[in-house]
């Protein structure tokens, strides 16, 4: 789509060009793990470099609205991309995958998706999300609380512990949300079951809950290429809507949408 936009694909980048291109690609953190595969994949077939950056969508957003020069922005929410769009940062805004939340919970808290709210709401759990704004994960624990009738409780004893500009980072080499619980800071964290998944590998007893159906939260993760971009950063945009780019997505858990 966006190589069509420039005029250049994939094949129509010169063995030269190639070779001297740098692709900027800005991402969420969530992403991490399977587009800096996708990245990789992507550098191996065309010769070209790929830069990436991880992080909270909305801080993300922030650089590049100041003049950091991203080529790709890959979201996990449709919002800031169409921000982006919106202010003639670049476009257009494309869904590229789905994600959902799960609560991940400590070792021995007992909590089954039938009993997720009542444990939320008790008082010696200490409840976690990320934060909203800087990071949709948290708009989107915010928004499962809405679902409830307790809307107001949960927000107000929720500790936003990551995705702020303030945030406590975690220690190299450490899953952010597996340290979270594993440290204590939260016996019960909501963040994005590929999250979730990626946290249980490096801390077996961490539990993932699944969030019932009354509750259930879907993240939509959009992507824009943005102004000035480079004839790479089209065909990169277009490779992580390709069947290769979008078969990662889905190794990763990550729902995918039709490939082209």
């Amino acid at each position: 789509m966006w190589a069509r936009i420039l005029g250049a694909g994939i094949m129509a980048l010169g063995v030269g060009t190639a070779q001297a291109e740098e692709v900027t690609l800005y991402a969420a953190g969530s992403l991490k793990a399977a587009l800096g595969e996708v990245a990789e994949d992507f550098s191996e077939r065309q010769g070209l470099t790929v830069v990436t950056q991880f992080g909270p969508s909305g801080l993300m957003r922030e650089r590049i609205e100041a003049g950091e020069a991203a080529q790709v922005f890959a979201s996990a929410n449709m919002r800031h991309p169409a921000l982006l769009e919106a202010a003639g940062h670049g476009g257009p805004v494309t869904l590229f995958a789905r994600n959902k939340l799960c609560a991940l919970a400590a070792p021995g808290l007992a909590v089954t998706p039938e009993t997720l709210l009542e444990v939320m709401l008790r008082e010696e759990v200490t409840l976690g999300t990320s934060t909203p704004k800087a990071d949709p994960s948290g708009d989107y624990a915010f928004a499962l609380f809405e679902k409830t009738d307790q809307a107001e409780s949960l927000k107000e004893k929720s500790r936003q512990l990551t995705g702020g500009a303030a945030s406590a980072k975690a220690p190299g080499g450490r899953n952010t949300y597996a340290w979270v619980v594993d440290s204590g800071q939260a016996d019960l964290f909501l963040t994005y079951c590929t999250n979730a998944v990626l946290a249980k590998k490096e801390v077996a007893d961490l539990q993932i809950v699944q969030i019932p159906e009354a509750l259930a939260v879907g993240a939509d993760y959009g992507l824009i290429l943005l102004d000035e971009a480079a004839p790479g950063a089209a065909a990169l945009a277009d490779y992580i809507l390709s069947e290769p780019g979008q078969a990662v997505l889905a190794q990763y858990g990550f729902e995918t949408v039709n490939a082209r």
